[in-house]
């Protein structure tokens, strides 16, 4: 695999260098034809500039990138920007222009669209924020993915976005909507008790290897359901690591014998028992 990351830094933005730029220079290099992956970075000050020039630029030079078949959109540090400031657009023209694309990951849901999201060979879809929008989970239970085998969404906090409730993510877990999907990734969140309990018994699980509820907030009131459920035991991997679960409860899992990860264990707030997800702001 060949692998180009561009970014653009806070001082070359303010000297003028722009993305859509450094897009045009690689699809002229002859790197381009046989490049696989391609990271965009910080598009400069993404805290208050969208990346609708990512997208316009990488549309209108996609015939000079035939290997593409991974694309990253906002892989950026803090320092550059904490992920739930990250400004960034309607994506979907990037499917029709890009064909043979297999993996599309997404860092940033402010501002985030996907109007249109039809791919025929995509199989991985990961969107990493700290709030996702009820319209990015509307798209993603509108879109016609039918190659879709890794879908792993970062749902986050009401505070920075998230905007939906378990109802939204209802879609998703309906047996059909995506016939090759074996991992399953409902993580980074506020509601990650109704999660569990959404899913401890949902037929979508006779169908996944992996079932990823990790770095949300979930408690043994969640994790009692999955521990119960028949159709966990089909699982090759069940992560829970970063949750509210009490010792016995991880015993109990420790004890079971599934492939369960139960690490990072996290203390509430003792005063208000706030619990939080890993990633917010």
């Amino acid at each position: 695999m060949t692998e180009v990351k561009l970014s653009i830094g806070y001082d070359e933005f303010e000297e003028g260098q722009r993305i859509g730029s450094e897009i045009e220079k690689l699809g002229s290099s002859s790197e381009s034809a046989s490049l696989t992956s391609l990271i965009i970075g910080d598009w400069g000050q993404a805290y208050e500039n969208s990346s609708e020039e990512v997208v316009e630029a990488l549309v209108t030079h996609s015939a000079s990138f035939p290997a593409l078949r991974k694309l990253f959109v906002g892989e950026m540090s803090y320092e550059e920007c904490e992920i739930s400031w990250i400004t960034q657009s309607d994506l979907s023209p990037l499917l029709p222009a890009f064909p043979e694309l297999q993996s599309l990951t997404i860092q940033g849901g402010n501002e985030l669209s996907l109007s249109e999201l039809k791919h025929d060979k995509l199989e991985e879809l990961i969107i990493i924020s700290g709030g996702l929008s009820k319209a990015v989970l509307e798209h993603i239970a509108a879109s016609q993915l039918p190659n879709l085998r890794k879908l792993e969404l970062y749902l986050g906090v009401e505070d920075y976005g998230f905007d939906g409730g378990l109802a939204d993510l209802l879609p998703l877990i309906e047996v059909g909507k995506f016939p090759k999907l074996t991992y399953l990734g409902l993580k980074n969140s506020q509601i990650q008790d109704e999660i569990a309990a959404a899913l401890a018994n949902a037929p979508i699980l006779d169908q996944l290897d992996t079932l990823d509820l990790s770095l949300g907030t979930l408690t043994d009131e969640g994790a009692e359901l999955l521990l119960a459920s028949d159709r966990i035991k089909g699982l090759k991997a069940l992560n829970l690591s970063h949750h509210y679960m009490s010792d016995e409860m991880i015993s109990r899992w420790q004890k079971s014998g599934l492939p369960v990860d139960v690490s990072d264990k996290q203390e509430s707030d003792d005063e208000e028992d706030w619990r939080y997800p890993s990633i917010t702001e």
